[in-house]
């Protein structure tokens, strides 16, 4: 997402306050291409949060013999369209895996 420093009230001889012009919040620029790749990225990074913890969920099972060998074949050929369908959306915005890797401040990464 493109984002654009908020016009500074701040004035000096050149009419705006560097210091102040610097720290200024970004603000969102809502151009319809930002904007769509934005949401794709958000809708992208759940979805592949979601599948992380999926794939989790089934070798935890599968370590436990929970899955019978057909589920497991299931489950694996369901997990890889799943992360091929991401990929593939991402590649249409422009959107690497790295991406779809929230930084979440002070907790670090989401993945």
């Amino acid at each position: 997402m493109r984002s654009e420093r908020a016009p500074s009230t701040g004035s000096r001889q050149g009419g705006v306050s560097r210091s102040r012009r610097d720290t200024a919040p970004l603000r969102w620029n809502p151009e319809p291409d930002d904007v769509q790749r934005s949401v794709a990225q958000l809708v992208l990074t759940i979805v592949e949060f979601l599948r992380q913890l999926m794939e989790r969920q089934a070798i935890r099972r599968m370590e436990q013999k929970t899955l019978t060998p057909k589920e497991v074949e299931a489950v694996g050929i369901a997990l890889m369209r799943l992360e091929e369908t991401v990929k593939d959306i991402g590649k249409r915005f422009g959107l690497t895996p790295e991406d779809l890797n929230l930084d979440l401040g002070p907790l670090g990464k989401l993945m």
